[in-house]
């Protein structure tokens, strides 16, 4: 007896130590330190490469079981990690796989959490339609008999169609509003964190491992060395995605600073939006400087305030000002460069000449010649075709040219259907902090269109990844548009909103006893006519 008394105040001594403290005493540190200790020798043993391997396995399954159980974590983690990926592919770290498994990682949670929970509600969205259509067409691109490699489609496919799959992730683990602004929030955070980098590499230099980087490619270096300065890109690999970036974002963060937010959270939004606009001056591409104004106006457009347009037309007459002032800046230099036609006229010929060229091969190749088939991949799988050596430029020009005319109808009526459910939900929701973001989210899309037509814009990262979880937040913010009415009393809008197909109707309240016992009307004096001896109007039917 006195044995069995032991050994259960001993099971349930360690019980309590490791289960319900979690190891937080002192045994647990004990438990810690010495495995911190032997874990430490045992690396010390290894060669480099192994080491690694260790660490990053006892580092990746706590990370995977996170994924696959929390898809809140995955969405914050896949925002960051899509931030560096280019930062660590300069050091030969492969970032982008650890990326990819990541996300299928997090999609088999959703797998492994639908059968139990069955939640659907965002698969009725006509924008998760056309995002299930669009994977679709890329997948059957494997069969299409006019692509010249197999492998280029294995690589290609991941950034066409594979990270489309965070669209999902995102939809899923989007159940409260506090998530949502948390990602937000996330996401405005990591471009004034790309902003302030890109202005310490203008102000304090490069790294030696950066500029280590720009002599390995001559090349490189010329795209980035130009009118004797360095173009600056952040964690970012070249200065035209860089500055794409930190245009929409800079967009969105004076948007946003026009919303019904706090002081010091509209003072953090003009301090970020104005380092991301001179980062992105910095930068020295020409697309961002167009995107900048395009998005004031689809801004004062959508809002149509007197306010708005009085500010905006100041705006535009001090640019137009600044843009006919004569100056000896290289960098003011480019800004006036992207308005003057005779100044860019040398890189829109070109870019055009190349349209017209590759008309014909797309008029007879309706779906495409398959995915990697030009540009970069198209040198490295298929060096001897006519393609390898075409320069696309643009985000529609290369699905025309790998994914047929037929592709880009499908990719361009997905880029419709954005827009329209984007205007949709931002003239139809009340509460104003979502309609501020629903108008940052919709101008963004509008800048993003814009910029694939001349760049490669949506499908590279960061770029991507926030297109599609912005996708997301544009379906799930209207499911808490709430209303305040009163203290403790909130109602839902009665709107029908096409995607879910559900009309949200308010919850019917019970009316109330008072004190003096009195029977509640039979009425209700908001519904029923004032005339009582009025007749129903006749509808027609």
């Amino acid at each position: 007896m006195i044995v069995v008394k032991s050994y259960q105040s001993i099971k349930h001594w360690l019980s309590n130590q490791l289960l319900f403290q979690k190891l937080q005493s002192p045994l647990g540190f004990g438990i810690l330190a010495v495995v911190a200790i032997a874990l430490s020798y045992v690396l010390s043993l290894l060669d480099f490469k192994y080491g690694v391997v260790v660490l990053a396995g006892i580092l990746g399954l706590p990370v995977v079981a996170a994924c696959i159980y929390h898809q809140k974590f995955s969405v914050y983690l896949i925002l960051v990690i899509s931030i560096f990926v280019e930062l660590f592919r300069k050091y030969n770290i492969p970032f982008g796989t650890a990326l990819d498994i990541l996300l299928f990682i997090s999609f088999f949670g959703i797998l492994i959490h639908q059968v139990k929970e069955r939640r659907t509600g965002f698969a009725s969205s006509p924008i998760s339609a056309w995002i299930l259509v669009w994977v679709f067409y890329n997948l059957i691109q494997v069969l299409n008999p006019w692509a010249g490699s197999q492998m280029a489609w294995m690589y290609t496919v991941r950034s066409m169609a594979g990270l489309i799959l965070f669209y999902f992730i995102a939809c899923f683990a989007f159940t409260n509003l506090k998530t949502i602004v948390t990602t937000f929030k996330l996401i405005i955070g990591l471009a004034f964190l790309s902003a302030a980098y890109g202005l310490k590499q203008e102000f304090f230099g490069f790294t030696p491992g950066e500029m280590a980087w720009l002599y390995a490619d001559p090349e490189r270096f010329q795209l980035i060395f130009q009118w004797s300065r360095l173009r600056i890109f952040s964690f970012f690999s070249d200065p035209t995605n860089y500055g794409i970036y930190m245009a929409y974002m800079g967009t969105l963060c004076f948007i946003m600073f026009t919303g019904p937010f706090k002081k010091w959270q509209r003072a953090a939004l003009f301090i970020g939006g104005c380092c991301m606009f001179l980062s992105m001056a910095y930068a020295g591409s020409r697309t961002p400087f167009v995107l900048v104004p395009f998005g004031l106006i689809v801004f004062t457009m959508l809002t149509m305030s007197s306010r708005v347009i009085l500010a905006m037309g100041m705006v535009f007459l001090l640019g137009a000002g600044v843009m006919m002032k004569s100056t000896s800046s290289a960098v003011m230099y480019r800004i006036q460069s992207a308005f003057d036609p005779t100044k860019s006229d040398d890189t829109v010929k070109v870019r055009f000449e190349n349209q017209k060229l590759i008309q014909p091969f797309i008029y007879q190749h309706p779906f495409g010649a398959g995915l990697g088939s030009s540009g970069l991949w198209g040198k490295r799988f298929t060096p001897d075709s006519f393609l390898a050596g075409f320069a696309h430029d643009s985000g529609f020009v290369r699905i025309a040219v790998e994914l047929g005319w037929i592709g880009l109808i499908l990719y361009c009526i997905f880029l419709f259907v954005s827009l329209k459910t984007a205007i949709y939900y931002y003239l139809r929701v009340k509460n104003p902090k979502i309609k501020a973001i629903y108008l940052g989210l919709t101008v963004m899309f509008f800048q993003l269109t814009l910029a694939n037509y001349p760049q490669e814009a949506i499908v590279q990262l960061p770029t991507s990844i926030i297109f599609y979880v912005s996708l997301a937040m544009l379906v799930k913010l209207k499911e808490f548009d709430y209303v305040e009415l009163g203290e403790g009393e909130v109602e839902k809008p009665e709107v029908a909103l096409a995607s879910d197909q559900v009309e949200a109707q308010p919850k019917q309240l019970e009316p109330q006893s008072s004190s003096l016992n009195t029977p509640p009307p039979t009425t209700d004096p908001l519904t029923e006519p004032t005339n009582t001896n009025s007749k129903p109007v006749n509808d027609g039917n």
